[in-house]
C-alpha cells in the first residue's frame, strides 16, 4: 500500500490550458451557493472545511485557485468563476479571465495584496457574451466586491478593494505569480 494519503495534488497542475494558453486552469475549492468554505491542504492532499459562513451568506459563484501559482498572501492565485451550474471541490475548469478585483487585506497589522481574478468557464452559456469585467455592470461588480469585504470581516480581517482591472491584468497576475 502506498504511503501517500489523500488525493493527487491538483495545486501542481499547469496553470494554463495546454491547447489554449489564453485559458486558465482553475481548481474549484468552494462551489456556488455553499456556506462551507473549503480549502485544499497541500501537505495532506485533501480538501478541508476551512470555515462555515453565517446563515444567509453563501459563496455567490464557484471559488478556486490557479494551480502552480503563489500570490502575495502565500496562497495560490484566487479565482471567482462565473458558470451556469455549480461545480464541486477538486473539479478542474478551463476558464477565460475577464478581469481582476484588486484588493488589500490587513493581517496582524501588515498590509498584503489579495487580488481575485474573475473568470468565465469556457463553455458557460449564460456568460458567453461577457468579455471583460466591465460587461458585468457596476452594480454586479460592487456586489462581488462587497462579498469579499464581508467575508474577510467575518474572520476579523479588513479587506479593501483597490480597483477593478481587465483581462490583461488578470493574465499578468497569473504570469507574475507562477510558482
Amino acid at each position: 500500500m502506498s504511503k501517500k494519503n489523500g488525493l493527487a495534488d491538483p495545486s501542481r497542475l499547469k496553470p494554463l490550458d495546454s491547447d489554449d494558453k489564453q485559458l486558465l486552469r482553475v481548481v474549484i475549492e468552494t462551489p456556488k451557493g455553499s456556506r462551507n468554505k473549503f480549502a485544499f491542504n497541500q501537505d495532506e492532499h485533501i480538501f478541508e472545511l476551512k470555515t462555515v459562513l453565517p446563515s444567509g451568506m453563501t459563496f455567490p459563484y464557484d471559488f478556486g485557485f490557479v494551480p502552480s501559482t503563489a500570490a502575495d498572501d502565500g496562497d495560490p492565485v484566487d479565482v471567482l468563476v462565473l458558470m451556469d451550474e455549480p461545480a464541486f471541490p477538486g473539479c478542474v475548469l478551463k476558464c477565460r479571465p475577464i478581469g481582476v478585483i484588486e484588493g488589500e487585506q490587513v493581517d496582524d497589522g501588515k498590509k498584503i495584496r489579495n487580488d481575485r481574478i474573475v473568470a468565465v468557464q469556457k463553455d458557460a452559456h449564460s456568460w458567453s457574451d461577457v468579455k471583460t469585467i466591465d460587461d458585468l455592470g457596476k452594480q454586479f461588480c460592487r456586489e462581488l466586491e462587497e462579498f469579499f469585504v464581508n467575508y474577510h470581516r467575518l474572520s476579523g480581517k479588513k479587506y479593501r478593494v483597490l480597483g477593478l482591472k481587465g483581462p490583461a491584468q488578470a493574465r499578468k497576475l497569473v504570469k507574475a505569480d507562477r510558482a
